[in-house]
């Protein structure tokens, strides 16, 4: 078994053939056919001097279109770099420049704003390609070659997260960490080509890429990608289509249940849910179970250095699901180490972070753990609880924001002096921030200005100006006095 991208993207255009692997605005993409659009794209890119080992940066929402490109990329022997769809141009920019991307492929005016222009305005982007039509690339480079010269160990993409410090960084995964995590995750929730997924989690996130895109050509499961989450087209989509598995953060199944629609869908269909990201309480899981109909409730834990660390297993009870993440996956291990901080080691871990081998060495030891940064107990079946955070990272709808990241950007407004941002609980989002700012702008002006420089997800919902922000005696803020205000 050759554990490759452009192997398995073979391998289940051999298997399912003529059987759809995605179901996007009333159309069909079989599986035959995603190769033979991927196989295209890839000439394109090679036609533009794409080679292999460079770095295609993809700026866009969910949709076909986006998994042609990122597929493309592999067949093509580069690696791939997604961006987040919210991010500004600053923002993307910024990853493009520091993995020297050779193309980036954008979907420009989602969310009505021109991406090529806020990405050329941020940054002069010498010698990037940008593309917004990946349907008009062709070529002819025999990219089959090169799509067998793939190895297991080559880079297959390089997922951006933040770091304590603020500053984004590159987890690395090799080609056989992200088929062997996305294998492992299928079969524990017994996936098969008899299932249709509602791809909501974004397809730039490890959740829609390692465990949506890569899960369907394991398993030959159609994928139905939305763009942006609306509840009463998931709702007519699971009923009108069949749909049979949800992945997602808690938020997506509160707003189903919480839909005037729900009342009169029917959602028979529905078998597997996979949550995680947050704690949930265990009457959203017997809700979910009771009312949305699934067969099987699972909860997860995972981190982009890891993608998946432990998940439940079906038959679990509720109150495990609720109120633990599950246990090791195959090929992954945890313990507790100091502090009790969770500690993983396995397959999965990735191989460190993009030019940056201090990074690395701070979060993988010697023995090969990599230190999560939360505090966790493991109970006595291996089942893991996260009972706190070392790093400030809080977790909003989903999406982890990184509180040093806007912190910094926050720094840049006049009449900001210091800030400290928060999590704070919501129950639609499970958390939000909250920024306390010393200094003369208006609670008004900080969230304009996160607006403009931020992705939604990071700007703070609540500000609240004070005179000083609370310090223990090295200078470090108390942000743990700071929650407690909320």
């Amino acid at each position: 078994m050759v554990d490759t991208i452009p192997a398995v993207l073979r391998s289940a255009a051999q298997r399912f053939g003529p059987r759809p692997a995605y179901l996007a605005d009333g159309e069909a993409t079989t599986f035959d056919g995603l190769l033979e659009r991927v196989r295209q794209t890839a000439r394109g890119y090679a036609a533009l001097g794409f080679e292999p080992g460079d770095r295609l940066c993809l700026w866009a929402p969910n949709s076909v279109d986006w998994v042609v490109a990122a597929l493309a990329a592999h067949y093509a022997g580069g690696t791939l770099v997604p961006i987040n769809s919210r991010y500004t141009g600053r923002e993307a920019a910024d990853i493009v420049e520091r993995t020297r991307a050779k193309i980036v492929v954008v979907e420009d005016g989602f969310l009505g704003r021109s991406q090529v222009e806020e990405i050329r305005a941020a940054s002069a982007l010498e010698g990037v390609t940008v593309i917004t039509d990946i349907s008009a690339l062709d070529g002819d480079a025999d990219v089959d070659a090169r799509a067998d010269a793939v190895s297991e160990d080559d880079v297959a993409d390089i997922l951006f997260t933040s770091g304590t410090t603020g500053r984004p960084k590159g987890a690395m995964s090799a080609h056989r960490q992200s088929i062997g995590v996305a294998r492992a995750w299928g079969e524990i929730g017994g996936l098969a080509d008899t299932d249709h997924y509602l791809a909501i989690n974004p397809f730039f996130h490890s959740f829609g890429y390692k465990a949506g895109i890569l899960v369907g050509l394991l398993t030959g499961a159609t994928l139905y990608p939305m763009t942006t989450f609306d509840v009463d087209a998931a709702l007519e989509l699971i009923e009108t289509e069949r749909i049979t598995v949800i992945p997602g953060a808690p938020t997506i199944y509160q707003s189903l249940l919480a839909a005037p629609a729900r009342a009169t869908a029917d959602l028979s269909s529905l078998r597997l849910a996979v949550t995680g990201a947050a704690v949930i309480p265990v009457v959203l899981i017997e809700r979910m179970r009771d009312e949305l109909g699934f067969d099987e409730v699972l909860t997860a834990f995972g981190m982009t250095e890891a993608v998946v660390v432990t998940m439940a297993r079906p038959g679990d009870p509720a109150e495990l699901v609720a109120t633990t993440s599950g246990r090791a996956i195959p090929h992954m291990e945890t313990r507790i180490g100091e502090r009790d901080e969770l500690l993983v080691r396995g397959d999965f871990v990735m191989l460190g972070y993009l030019d940056d081998p201090k990074a690395t060495a701070d979060a993988i030891d010697s023995e090969g753990w990599l230190h999560t940064g939360d505090v966790g107990v493991l109970d006595n079946e291996g089942n893991l609880r996260i009972t706190d955070r070392l790093k400030d990272m809080y977790i909003s709808g989903g999406f982890n924001v990184y509180p040093a990241e806007v912190e910094q950007a926050l720094m840049r407004l006049d009449g900001v002096q210091d800030v400290a941002v928060v999590g704070v609980p919501d129950e639609r989002m499970g958390e939000v921030g909250k920024a306390y700012v010393v200094g003369t702008a208006t609670p008004d002006d900080v969230v304009a200005y996160a607006k403009q420089n931020l992705a939604n997800f990071k700007v703070p919902r609540f500000v609240e100006v004070v005179d000083v922000l609370p310090r223990n005696p090295s200078g470090k803020v108390l942000k743990t006095e700071l929650r407690s205000r909320s």
